[in-house]
């Protein structure tokens, strides 16, 4: 593999040096072959499952490979923690893959670090299931995210509530700079380290600023909001609830990561909530836009020193910046949700209709991505218009008078609608019917099944109907958890 470790050049202020520790009986469980020949991994190695199970536990170190745990810091649910840091990961290195692309090599679940605190290091094969199988899925629904090369049964029990098995996951992601990497050392008022991150970070995500000397600082903070604002808007698009979006989970790349107690919205409901730990909802499905403000408001806060020495008049700097942030939000989400309504130009009237359509779904206790697709089929179809006819109502007729006006083709505004509004999701009983499976049996079968319908979102496979059917009973009481 072409490493080239370029964040393990940085003073080691910003890392620990440490290598995994070796599991007892690795087997390879989940191999994600496509991302394997992106990442140029030699054919020698990708063939053959138990030299892959011996890199990807971590037992053994590939050539190039400088191992080492990150540190960072982080706000989680809005109270301050210090010192976090990688308390189960290894970063195995960076890798050059066949476009020329630098892409950070993560195991998690692979021992302790220093970073560790009270944790055991590990990972349950549970876990590592679902952010194999979610990463893949939001990979293929056109979602920024962090992706999974592999996960590795370790052939080691795993204590949480209950022994469980154990594994390793493989990440690969764009960096693990987090937001909560520059509290760390906003926090101890180290200057130095904190410009070098910056410097270090506009190399890499945002080069096109790096002739801006020292004036960078808020173009950086803006660039970073771009991203942060697509990233949501698209998990907007497709339901999905991150769960815990503290600023240790918020990365500088724009990319989902950390997919804990993630889960996908069935009925439609803004205070939808399914993280076990999030006791008051403030991670709740509409209140995603509302914590990217208040996390980028926490980097931007970190940056104050390097934009002026002078405290105000930072933030005078910075202060019109963070109070855009809900305006440009709200403007890109009305253009998304207008085009999943086949709005091929959104005009400022049509956010009275988008608000109507999404109240209906919420007091008639729709599944939104049920929902959306019948409205994408009732344009051909006279069964799912009559359906949606039904269901909508008023709504129903407003959106079909709006179509009208557009004087559009029928075929390609159904086009557009499709592009936006996907046919299946990783729905959440089916993840945990997959997970029980797995944990069960040892064997990836139906892992495997479900993935190459997720792989295929906006498309009719003969198996997609085994996956589209929302719960029986709406997910109602339904909880994820963490996994540490």
């Amino acid at each position: 593999m072409n490493f080239s470790n370029s964040y393990a050049r940085l003073d080691e202020v910003f890392y620990e040096r440490i290598r995994p520790t070796p599991v007892q009986d690795p087997q390879l469980f989940l191999w994600n072959s496509s991302l394997a020949e992106q990442l140029m991994i030699p054919n020698e190695l990708n063939h053959d499952s138990v030299a892959l199970a011996q890199t990807f536990s971590g037992n053994s170190i590939l050539p190039g490979s400088e191992p080492i745990a990150t540190v960072y810091a982080g706000h989680q649910f809005g109270s301050f923690v210090p010192q976090l840091g990688d308390g189960r990961a290894h970063l195995l290195g960076e890798v050059i893959d066949q476009f020329g692309q630098r892409w950070d090599i993560q195991l998690k679940g692979s021992g302790r670090t220093s970073f560790s605190r009270a944790g055991d290091g590990r990972c349950a094969l549970g876990p590592a299931v679902r952010e194999f199988i979610m990463s893949e899925a939001m990979k293929a629904l056109g979602v920024p995210t962090t992706r999974c090369l592999a996960v590795v049964t370790t052939g080691e029990p795993v204590f949480r509530e209950t022994s469980l098995p154990g594994a390793v996951v493989t990440r690969v992601a764009s960096s693990h700079i987090r937001i909560g990497t520059f509290e760390f050392f906003a926090a101890r008022g180290d200057h130095q380290a904190l410009k070098a991150l910056c410097q270090y970070t506009i190399e890499r995500h945002y080069p096109e600023l790096q002739e801006e000397g020292d004036t960078q600082y808020v173009p950086f903070i803006n660039k970073v909001i771009e991203r942060q604002i697509q990233l949501v808007v698209e998990w907007m698009r497709v339901g999905f609830i991150h769960g815990v979006m503290n600023t240790d989970n918020t990365s500088l790349s724009g990319e989902t990561i950390d997919y804990g107690p993630c889960a996908m919205m069935g009925i439609y409901d803004p205070q939808t909530v399914y993280s076990s730990i999030d006791t008051t909802g403030r991670y709740a499905f509409g209140n995603q836009p509302e914590i990217l403000q208040w996390n980028i408001a926490r980097f931007a806060e970190c940056l104050l020193p390097l934009i002026n020495a002078d405290r105000n008049k930072a933030i005078d700097q910075v202060g019109p910046v963070i109070a855009k942030i809900s305006e440009g939000f709200e403007k890109e989400y009305m253009v998304m949700m207008g085009k999943k309504l086949g709005l091929m130009f959104f005009k400022q009237k049509d956010r009275n209709l988008i608000v109507s359509v999404l109240n209906r779904l919420k007091d008639k206790s729709l599944d939104y991505t049920v929902t959306f697709d019948l409205l994408t089929k009732s344009l051909m179809s006279e069964t799912a218009a009559s359906q949606m006819n039904s269901e909508l109502e008023e709504c129903f007729d407003l959106w079909q008078k709006r179509l009208s006006e557009q004087h559009a083709v029928a075929q390609d505004v159904q086009g557009l609608m499709r592009q936006h509004n996907p046919v299946v999701i990783p729905r959440n009983h089916h993840i945990e019917e997959v997970i029980q499976e797995c944990e069960q049996t040892g064997k990836a079968t139906l892992a495997e099944r479900f993935l190459q319908v997720l792989r295929s979102p906006y498309a009719e496979l003969a198996q997609t109907s085994e996956y589209q059917d929302p719960p029986s009973d709406g997910d109602k009481g339904y909880h994820t958890f963490c996994g540490t």
